[in-house]
Parts: structure tokens; C-alpha cells; sequence
């Protein structure tokens, strides 16, 4: 059933990574009630026509779609919280507050809740009312500038601010205000901001940068392209190697499986040496394009060399290791990673896939509504 079995989270349907907080949630047990405003629409901003069924991000929660502007989906949503342990919301700050769904009510109501609120800018600064995007979170909090070549910053797909400083750090937030609620009974707000988990995932860079290691100037440092053993190359079928053989024995394993005899490589002094990465770099490279990525693997690959091939999306749940963890798996026909991480007592259920539509009546029947509550609920047109 999952670790967090018994957890009971109410989420306030939004975009970003406040879905994605409440997917994982759901995933490790926890029962997931997602309140939507109105009926999912059609399209999004920028997407194709988008359809809440293959919404993986929505999966394996149940929804109830509430008008929040009438009273009596308004009392169904506060009867709702106060059922939870959690609440997450994604919303601009003073969203919630201008519902009458704010932080001061639903504590009143049900003090040992957890309420989590993610946001890009966070709930306080001079940026918190304004709109953005990952990208935007990125760029201030120091990350962006150092992801990319020489030219300009490379934007990472939605994968630090969005999913790991927001997402990521949201759950982390929540469980810990759990765990500390289930001590003393005593709930509070967590705000998770994406600037700031972007900010704290460059901890590791900036130790680098305290000790004199890592430069401001993109793909001339050890972690981002500039050195020549930590980098992709193209080969000889057009596809790409991962080669990130950074420790000197590792290093010096990978030069002699990949057959690469030049000396300079072989000069002690040469992997540390960044004046002569880019020459080095260049000749690796010419050397990579003379097998395909396939060939390299089946050198390389699986030994402390540290080489991977670059997998597309489609070609990823089909590599061996992939396969043998079950990294990915198939709900309703379509591929997606599985829950993570895993967990030796309390394994949990596969994903259900996303269920948009009428199951509004079970969800608040499940959660102490009495079937004449349910029905006001329908005649006032709020369910």
C-alpha cells in the first residue's frame, strides 16, 4: 500500500510542480483528493490539445470538481480540509486567502494540518506577485547561468526549478511538517519557492566555487562540458555517448577500453591540466566518431570506465537496466517512470492512470459527506 498509507492529502488543482508534489505523494500511498475548480479544459497555453486522461502528473488520485464561487462548494472544500493531513496548493500568493481557503481558516478548523503552498517566487518578496516560469526561477537564483556552452545559457527542459526545487522540495517540506504534526499536534504553512530549491541544488557548485574550482565562465569547469572526460560525444551513427570517467583509475580505464593510445592522454599531468582540455577534447571527439554509440557500449558500457549512451525518450525503457528495476512502466499504454524510490516493507500499488470526469459523489461519500449533503451540493450546482 505504499509507506504513506493512511496519509490523506487534499490538492487544489493548478500547473507546475504542485501536481507533480501531489503525483509522488500519491504514489508512495497517500489517499489524494484533487479539488478542481472547473471542468478540465481542453487546450493549455502553449500545448497542443491536451487531454487530462494522459496527464501522468495527475495519476493515481481521485478528483472533484467544485465551484468554489458558490458557498456550498466553498463549505464542501473547507469540510474536505479539515478531513486532511495535508493540503497543497499552487496558486499566486493570496489566491487561497481571497477563497476564504487561506492558511489562518483551514489551521482554525483543523490544527494539526500541513499546508503546503508552491510557488515560483515564494509567498514573500518583491517578485511574489509577478508571473514566471521555470526559466525565470532559474535565471536568479545563479543556476541558469551556468548551465550551457560558451555562447549562451542552455535552459535544462522544466527539470531543476520546476521539478527538482519545486516538486522535490515540496514533498520534502510536507513530510517533514508531518512528522513533526504527528509530535505535537501542531500543523503549519511550508512555503516552498522554486527560486530557492533551485538555489539550494547549486549547493554542490557553490563549494566548488568557494574552493577556487569552478569558474563563471560556461563549459570551461569540470561538471559542464569542459573537460574533456566529462561530456557527450557523437558518433559515428549520429547518435550520442555520455563519458564521465573523472576519477584517474577510472579515467585511465576508459582510455584503454576506447583504444586511445595518444600519449598526451596518457601524460599524467594531462586530465588536470584545463589549458589543455579543449585540445584533448578535440581529439576524443574525433576518435568517438569512428563507431557507432552501440559498438562504444559494448565496450564500455557496465565497466568503471563511466559511459552511458544518450537513450531518446523512446529508446530509454527499453535498456537493460531500465528493464531489470523497472524503472518505467506502461499505465494504460503509455510509458512513464514508475514510483521511487523503493521500499523493502511497504512497496506501493502501481499508478493508476489519471481519472478525469464524475466521481465527485464517491470521493466525498469516501470522505464523511452524507448522501443529502451530496445532494445540496448537486441541486445548488457546486458539484
Amino acid at each position: 500500500m505504499g509507506p504513506l498509507h493512511g496519509v490523506k492529502v487534499v490538492e487544489f488543482a493548478a500547473l507546475g510542480p504542485a501536481p507533480m508534489g501531489a503525483m509522488i505523494l500519491a504514489d508512495l500511498g497517500a489517499e489524494v483528493v484533487r479539488i478542481e475548480r472547473r471542468p478540465p479544459p481542453g487546450s493549455r497555453p502553449g500545448f497542443e490539445i491536451f487531454d487530462p486522461a494522459l496527464d501522468i502528473l495527475n495519476r493515481s488520485r481521485r478528483v472533484v470538481t467544485l465551484d468554489l464561487k458558490k458557498p456550498e462548494g466553498l463549505a464542501a472544500a473547507r469540510q474536505l480540509v479539515a478531513g486532511a493531513d495535508i493540503l497543497i496548493e499552487g496558486y499566486r500568493p493570496g489566491v487561497m486567502e481571497r477563497l476564504g481557503l487561506g492558511p489562518e481558516p483551514m489551521l482554525a478548523a483543523n490544527p494539526s494540518l500541513v499546508y503546503g503552498r508552491m510557488t515560483g517566487w515564494g509567498q514573500t518578496g518583491p517578485l511574489a506577485q509577478a508571473a514566471g516560469h521555470d526559466i525565470n526561477y532559474l535565471a536568479i537564483s545563479g543556476a541558469l547561468a551556468a548551465i550551457g556552452g560558451p555562447d549562451k545559457p542552455v535552459v535544462p527542459l522544466n527539470l531543476v526549478a520546476d521539478g527538482g526545487g519545486g516538486a522535490m522540495l515540496l514533498v520534502v517540506g510536507v513530510l517533514a511538517a508531518l512528522t513533526s504534526a504527528r509530535q505535537n499536534g501542531q500543523g503549519q504553512v511550508v512555503d516552498a519557492a522554486m527560486t530557492d530549491g533551485a538555489a539550494l541544488l547549486m549547493s554542490m557548485i557553490h563549494t566548488l566555487k568557494a574552493m577556487g574550482c569552478w569558474s563563471d565562465e560556461r563549459a570551461s569547469n569540470l561538471l559542464d562540458g569542459g573537460a574533456p572526460f566529462y561530456d557527450t560525444y557523437c558518433c559515428a551513427d549520429g547518435r550520442h555517448l555520455a563519458v564521465g570517467p573523472i576519477e584517474p583509475q577510472f579515467y585511465a580505464l576508459f582510455l584503454e577500453k576506447a583504444g586511445i593510445t595518444d600519449p598526451d592522454f596518457h601524460d599524467a599531468h594531462a586530465q588536470g591540466d584545463r589549458s589543455r582540455w579543449p585540445q584533448l577534447k578535440a581529439r576524443l571527439a574525433t576518435h568517438l566518431l569512428t563507431r557507432p554509440r552501440d559498438a562504444w557500449c559494448a565496450l564500455l558500457e557496465g565497466t568503471d570506465a563511466c559511459v552511458a549512451p544518450v537513450l531518446s525518450m523512446d529508446e530509454a525503457p527499453e535498456h537493460p537496466h531500465n528493464r531489470a528495476r523497472g524503472t518505467f512502466i506502461q499505465v494504460n499504454g503509455t510509458w512513464q517512470a514508475a514510483p521511487a524510490p523503493r521500499f523493502s516493507r511497504t512497496p506501493p500499488t502501481l499508478p493508476r492512470a489519471p481519472t478525469p470526469g464524475a466521481q465527485g459523489k464517491d470521493v466525498l461519500a469516501d470522505w464523511g459527506f452524507t448522501p443529502e449533503a451530496v445532494a445540496r451540493l448537486e441541486e445548488a450546482g457546486a458539484l
